[in-house]
């Protein structure tokens, strides 16, 4: 098991990798855990960790320069949804217990319950990231015509995927009985995420629209919101273990095995633990799509997104059922880059601009 020391050198090698400094690493922890939550963990998870965390921080580190809140939108800060929702960890606090909410200031100013509402679950290799790593993306989607409430969850290795699902449950709970509360619209909710939080938006799907899913994932009692639809981004939904998907006959079709292992490796399997009822029906898209039947899903994908197969699965999956969806797989110019979450990252792109108009046009239609 790691020391502090251990863990100390071990970040200053990965810090050297990835060309990052202590300044950004400092800077970095507004919006993510760093290394300050690796003790006791084995070498070789910490070294997993620390690369899909520094490696993110040097793609977002430049991008944050650009992170603004225009006096248009009104931001309630650090919501806790849970009793021990803070910073202080000394105190029993935990910063995966919070959420933020992001208003039009002339919704506020007019006040009634009209505006639809948008979830937002953000992505990072279910180990990077808090709320305020999608700041600028909820803005841009608040600007669009939405209230959003964006919400934290414990990384790994705090906890594993049933207990991020079992935070977001919580997180939406608190919404749920506190909906009233804002000029918004109850009967118009709606859900997102992307990448890692992609898939704990349809995971979540699932949980709320189907009592075996609830119970493979450990949940006792769904919120039950009633979302009006989804709007996953770039998710990651090959998930299931490379043993059930070869047993189910998906080790030649499909995507699971490849980024099971990378997230085994990354994270270790006790993340995966306690998952066998829900392996692989709910942890497959096309499990998914099969297994529960979801509300209208906006999805986003794009031709250099790396996680562009799990996406295409889906829709395929989805088309197939005849259910209601859109797919928006805009391919790069030449010459140019989209990327991985291009319209969580880079939101004042022109495929980012007309991405969010797609999502706003796909979720007033359905309201």
């Amino acid at each position: 098991m790691t020391s502090t020391q251990t863990i100390e050198e071990l970040s200053a090698q990965c810090a050297a990798k990835y060309g990052i400094t202590r300044e950004m690493i400092d800077h970095a922890e507004r919006w993510t855990e760093t290394d300050g939550d690796l003790e006791g963990l084995s070498e070789e998870r910490v070294r997993g960790i620390l690369d899909m965390r520094f490696g993110a921080i040097a793609v977002d580190t430049p991008r944050s320069e650009l992170w603004h809140t225009p006096d248009t939108i009104d931001v309630i800060e650090d919501i806790p949804y849970l009793p021990d929702g803070g910073y202080d960890t000394e105190a029993g606090q935990c910063r995966g217990h919070l959420l933020d909410l992001y208003l039009p200031h002339d919704a506020v100013l007019r006040y009634g319950h009209t505006l639809p509402v948008y979830i937002d679950i953000h992505g990072g290799g279910f180990t990077y990231g808090y709320k305020e790593l999608n700041r600028n993306f909820n803005v841009h989607l608040a600007e669009t015509g939405f209230a959003v409430f964006s919400l934290n969850y414990r990384p790994a290795p705090q906890t594993d995927l049933r207990g991020q699902l079992a935070d977001v449950q919580a997180a939406l709970r608190w919404i749920k009985a506190h909906l009233t509360d804002y000029p918004v619209n109850p009967n118009a909710v709606f859900l997102t995420g992307d990448s890692a939080g992609g898939a704990l938006t349809m995971l979540t799907l699932a949980i709320e629209n189907n009592a075996e899913a609830a119970a493979a994932f450990g949940i006792d009692e769904p919120s039950g919101i009633g979302f009006a639809g989804a709007a996953p981004v770039c998710g990651v939904y090959s998930l299931a273990s490379k043993q059930a998907a070869d047993e189910a006959g998906l080790g030649v079709t499909a995507f699971a095995p490849d980024t099971r292992i990378a997230l085994d490796e990354a994270l270790g399997t006790e993340f995966f633990a306690g998952l066998e009822a829900a392996d692989p029906q709910f942890l497959t898209a096309e499990g998914l799509v099969n297994n529960v039947d979801l509300p209208p899903l906006f999805i986003t994908t794009c031709s250099d997104d790396f996680l562009e197969a799990d996406n295409l699965a889906l829709a395929t999956a989805l088309s197939r059922k005849g259910a209601d969806f859109e797919l928006f797989d805009p391919k790069a110019g030449r010459h140019e880059a989209l990327g991985h979450v291009f319209v969580i990252g880079m939101p004042w792109l022109t495929a980012s601009v007309d991405c969010l108009e797609r999502i706003r046009d796909f979720s007033y239609d359905r309201c």
